[in-house]
């Protein structure tokens, strides 16, 4: 896909994410819509993954470690054809496979992740295994920014280190905010790129909302040969939505029957300049 085909895609995905939370009246709106255009990337244009084998041995593996924020991997998985996009309906409904969380029993899923803090540590592992198989694949973890004062990541950000996996990537969706505020807030996370840094990672920071900056970052991966690498995405949270952009309200808010058609016809009307 090119840029402007990413960015229509991303839109997309907004939409089928606001449209599952409506139907089952939860989720993590704001964090899933800033994270989209992350995903979007990843799962469209950077990743070596084939849906028809969801566990074949040289595939880059993604660890969604803001596991709360699924909504928006579910509408991925499901239109990259990893699993029917007509099961979307079931999300978050008795006996779906599709919960509020990653669950590894849905193809493209490769561990159950939530607990904020543990999806770096897995995918440090991940990434070892790799490396002392002589395995070419790439280990991709998405992280909040309110997760950051977990101290499980700092753990597994020494380790990365330590063992010079330059085919892991963390990406932070650095959009600012958590369920209870801004993140400076509730936990001063700055300098937090030189913080990384100091942990011995390769730090690239981007507009995370930016297409073109994204695929851009992902594809110079690793730019220091022996260094993980960092990717700094700050984004927006509730990107794509104007009027659910850094308000903190949305971080898990269901859009009323207006909300979703206004929020439908913005995402539309930008998908229309793009054309």
């Amino acid at each position: 896909m090119n840029i402007q085909e990413l960015q229509i895609k991303a839109a997309q995905i907004r939409m089928d994410l606001l449209t599952i939370i409506h139907r089952a009246k939860t989720g993590h709106t704001g964090g899933s819509l800033s994270n989209t255009d992350i995903l979007t990337a990843l799962y469209y244009e950077i990743m070596n993954i084939d849906p028809a084998r969801p566990k074949w041995e040289e595939r880059d593996r993604f660890i969604a470690s803001k596991g709360h924020s699924v909504e928006s991997l579910w509408c991925v998985l499901a239109d990259r054809g990893f699993f029917p996009k007509e099961e979307l309906e079931t999300y978050s409904q008795f006996g779906t496979r599709l919960i509020g969380h990653p669950n590894n029993k849905v193809p493209g899923i490769e561990m159950n992740t939530g607990a904020l803090g543990h999806g770096l540590p897995i995918s440090v592992g991940m990434a070892l295994a790799a490396k002392r198989d002589g395995r070419s694949y790439r280990v991709f973890c998405l992280m909040g920014d309110g997760e950051q004062a977990e101290g499980s990541n700092w753990e597994a950000a020494m380790a990365g280190a330590h063992y010079k996996l330059d085919n892991l990537v963390g990406i932070i969706d650095r959009n600012r905010l958590q369920i209870s505020g801004s993140t400076e807030e509730v936990m001063g996370l700055e300098p937090l790129e030189e913080k990384w840094s100091a942990f011995g990672w390769n730090v690239i920071s981007v507009d995370g909302n930016d297409m073109e900056q994204l695929v851009h970052a992902f594809r110079s991966v690793p730019e220091v040969s022996g260094k993980p690498t960092l990717i700094m995405a700050n984004t927006i949270k509730g990107k794509g939505v104007s009027f659910a952009e850094n308000v903190p309200a949305w971080h898990h808010h269901v859009p009323s029957d207006e909300q979703l058609q206004l929020a439908h016809a913005e995402l539309q009307g930008y998908i229309d300049t793009l054309k």
